[in-house]
């Protein structure tokens, strides 16, 4: 097959993976604490898989990377590299509900979810029906001493203040644990703007400057505009890409039935 497919098709296959993050990015506009992702890839050169010489799996490698076999050294080709998410924070939304919390510095609230703890920027939180501050999934928000118990009465408030300190009727009961990462990116989407260290005993660090606000909610840092145009963009790059795998074959197709037929 010619070279030339492989390479039109790598572009389309790169159009349509950014589609996608994009696409998901827009989904989740609306969605309180969600961070988008921000697509990159890698432009090969010939002569750049001159690493791949000698070894016994070059053709599986080259055509898992989107490569035609035994034709990496005179190929250009574009490979998507993954996503990388944008930890900017979003817009503060006011809500006025006293269980809704918004981060303002760059922490992290910490859950105890099924799958061991995790973080997230989403602070709508509620209390279950044993008085214990959970997600809207039902996982327990932690504190400095755990689990957050709020016992309410009819009249009582619950006051958060700056740094995250919880009392209830001027009487502290807790401190919502709130860490931050030297570097976020290290940081892996585990769904539902929920968040996981790759290493289980990289549990961060105290926050130092938290700013946390109660009664509003950090919305999604999604730009719609601009999601709008990145997804115009995808489309229109993936249908030129198409176009040109349609003309390659049928220059492929006329030269297989025409050229060097006996007339």
């Amino acid at each position: 097959m010619s070279g030339t497919i492989y390479i039109a098709a790598s572009g389309a296959i790169a159009q349509e993976r950014m589609l996608n993050v994009v696409s998901n990015n827009l989904a989740n506009i609306n969605t309180a604490g969600f961070k988008e992702d921000k697509t990159f890839f890698r432009s090969y050169l010939p002569g750049s898989f001159s690493s791949f010489k000698g070894n016994p799996q070059n053709n599986e490698i080259a055509i898992k990377n989107g490569m035609p076999p035994d034709s990496r050294q005179g190929n250009i080709h574009v490979k998507f590299e993954g996503a990388s998410t944008n930890f900017s924070p979003g817009q503060l939304k006011y809500t006025g509900d006293p269980l809704d919390f918004a981060l303002g510095g760059k922490g992290f609230f910490t859950i105890r979810t099924n799958d061991g703890i995790q973080y997230t920027r989403k602070g709508d939180f509620t209390l279950n029906q044993d008085g214990v501050l959970v997600t809207q999934d039902g996982f327990p928000v932690l504190g400095e001493g755990g689990e957050i118990q709020i016992n309410m009465t009819d009249g009582e408030k619950i006051i958060v203040d700056l740094n995250g300190n919880i009392s209830l009727d001027e009487k502290q009961i807790d401190s919502l644990r709130i860490v931050e990462f030297d570097d976020p990116h290290l940081l892996n989407k585990v769904g539902n703007t929920l968040f996981a260290t790759e290493n289980p005993k990289d549990v961060g660090k105290k926050a130092n400057e938290i700013d946390l606000n109660q009664g509003y909610i950090e919305s999604s840092n999604v730009d719609s505009i601009k999601a709008m145009t990145e997804i115009i963009e995808a489309l229109r790059g993936f249908e030129s890409y198409q176009k040109i795998l349609q003309s390659i074959d049928k220059i492929n197709s006329k030269t297989n039935n025409e050229v060097g037929k006996l007339i």
